[in-house]
């Protein structure tokens, strides 16, 4: 069985960045975009970078332009973006697909690992739950990445641990790094 550390996902700068590099850390494996209704969550992301990545924490940003064409720029006009509007201290990987016969193994791995467990409640998950019915009528029922800032958390050991939509709450995403670290 493939493990996390069997992977690795293209840099920006077309040199390869291996997950096995973080043996022994807290990862954060997420698919962003520059113009989502939730790039905000660079800004928690950010910080906890900032607060956890002595302890061990680490963030594999992973720009996507399959959710509405919302990641149109460059890998270089990303992590520019990144830099001046949120500060990001961590590196972004090459903009890459999560879905289809194109996706990183990565995510296919990931995908395999943690299903899709719902949006969870409120307006945002409405929302999400609205929209999506438009785009894939079956969406509850297959492990897809369902938009932008899809986050998966795996532990010191490889373990894929927790997968949170981008409806859910950062303060849930952050107690779940914390209790790991």
């Amino acid at each position: 069985m493939a493990s996390i550390y069997d992977f690795s996902v293209p840099k920006a700068d077309g040199s390869e960045f291996s997950l096995a590099d973080n043996k022994g850390k807290v990862m954060l494996i997420v698919n962003t975009a520059t113009g989502c209704g939730f790039t905000p969550h660079y800004e928690p992301i950010e910080k906890m970078y900032e607060d956890y990545h002595d302890q061990g924490f680490e963030v594999i940003d992973v720009p996507c332009n399959q959710f509405a064409g919302q990641t149109p720029g460059s890998d270089e006009e990303i992590h520019e973006f990144c830099q001046l509007k949120y500060n990001t201290q961590f590196e972004q990987m090459k903009k890459s697909d999560v879905n289809g016969e194109t996706a990183l193994p990565l995510y296919k791995f990931l995908k395999e690992q943690k299903g899709f467990e719902g949006f969870g409640k409120g307006a945002k998950a409405l929302a999400m739950g609205v929209m999506l019915k438009k785009i894939d009528k079956d969406y509850k029922n297959n492990p897809e990445i369902k938009w932008n800032f899809t986050k998966f958390v795996v532990d010191r050991d490889g373990n894929v641990v927790a997968r949170f939509e981008p409806t859910a709450e950062m303060s849930e995403v952050e107690a779940c790094v914390k209790s790991l670290l």
